[in-house]
């Protein structure tokens, strides 16, 4: 995957005033962005959240997951910070996409938990890549991040791309009767780290 720079503007939002960044993969047309606040330029690692998008939790309110909560922490803290980067991916559904997302919540409705409905579906359990990051990450000159994530595998992923990582912020929000099973679901089988900084 290679991200093409397009063009950026200004996005006042209740939590500060960021820019936005439209990129584009030249391999698939998929269009991604980054949100910026301050100079993410210096060799100082910058603090960064790698969002892969969730229609329902984002932009819904959803209380099945923890992914909005998650974006306006993360957005919340870059703001506090006064310098920071979030890269949002259209990868929605750990890579599934949203129609498929949909059946699968169908299915955990029906009793599976997230990662059984993914693989009924023919999927595995997480599908996302995060090689366009790499593109997204050098031209903003970032080669040090300090990651809010829960998710080590998102660790390797981005180490494995050559991206520093210097610490990572747990972003432990959102949590709610009704995504109980699925944030346990996503400690036990997917190995995502609660109550841990690294």
């Amino acid at each position: 995957m290679t991200a093409i720079y397009v063009a950026s503007s200004e996005l006042p939002t209740p939590f500060g005033e960021f820019k936005l960044h439209g990129f584009e993969d030249s391999e698939t047309g998929q269009e991604h962005v980054a949100i910026t606040l301050g100079d993410v330029t210096s060799e100082d690692a910058v603090l960064c959240r790698v969002h892969s998008e969730c229609l329902t939790g984002d932009a819904l309110f959803s209380m099945r997951c923890d992914c909005g909560a998650q974006l306006q922490t993360a957005l919340k803290r870059v703001s506090e910070e006064g310098r920071g980067i979030i890269l949002y991916l259209r990868q929605e559904g750990r890579g599934i996409g949203l129609i498929n997302k949909v059946r699968a919540y169908e299915l955990q409705d029906q009793g599976a938990d997230t990662v059984e409905a993914n693989e009924r579906l023919g999927f595995d359990a997480d599908l996302r890549d995060y090689s366009i990051c790499k593109n997204m990450f050098t031209y903003f000159g970032i080669g040090k991040v300090r990651l809010m994530t829960n998710n080590p595998v998102k660790v390797t992923a981005l180490t494995k791309l050559g991206i520093e990582i210097v610490g990572r912020e747990p972003l432990e929000t959102g949590h709610n009767d009704h995504n109980a099973r699925y944030l346990a679901t996503k400690a036990g089988k997917l190995g995502h780290l609660f109550g841990k900084r690294e």
